[in-house]
């Protein structure tokens, strides 16, 4: 009989050989566009906080379109980049997503939330990313 094994986390690891190209900012960015995210915004915070090196910053137009958002950024993250989230909070209630991918924070609010908590004044000292074109 076969063993049964079970894939955990760390077995979704990059190594030097799989490390992807692009960077998982993007990749973020890019699944969020595919669910038409709409005010998608980078911040590299790497000179500014050690718990994450960028943010992801995206509005959806309601509940649903919140958790698709959320479940394609899982998905194309898990694909792409072999990355799981350490954490994912305000899934249910979906008025702000946060995934948390260690060096990557992805925010994936609605529109009543983003303009309360307003991250990028929060965060005003991060520099902006430029999103590169498709």
């Amino acid at each position: 009989m076969g063993q049964e094994y079970c894939l955990t986390k760390s077995d979704l690891n990059p190594t030097a050989e799989t490390q992807p190209e692009t960077p998982t900012w993007l990749i973020a960015v890019r699944a969020a566009e595919a669910k038409q995210a709409t005010n998608i915004k980078v911040l590299d915070l790497t000179d500014i906080t050690a718990f994450a090196d960028y943010f992801v910053i995206c509005t959806g137009a309601n509940s649903k379109q919140v958790q698709a958002i959320s479940d394609e950024v899982g998905l194309q993250l898990k694909h792409k980049a072999r990355e799981l989230p350490n954490g994912l909070e305000g899934y249910n209630q979906s008025e702000w997503v946060l995934a948390d991918y260690g060096d990557l924070l992805v925010h994936i609010f609605s529109a009543k939330a983003r303009d309360y908590y307003d991250l990028e004044r929060l965060w005003r000292t991060g520099k902006n990313v430029e999103i590169p074109p498709e």
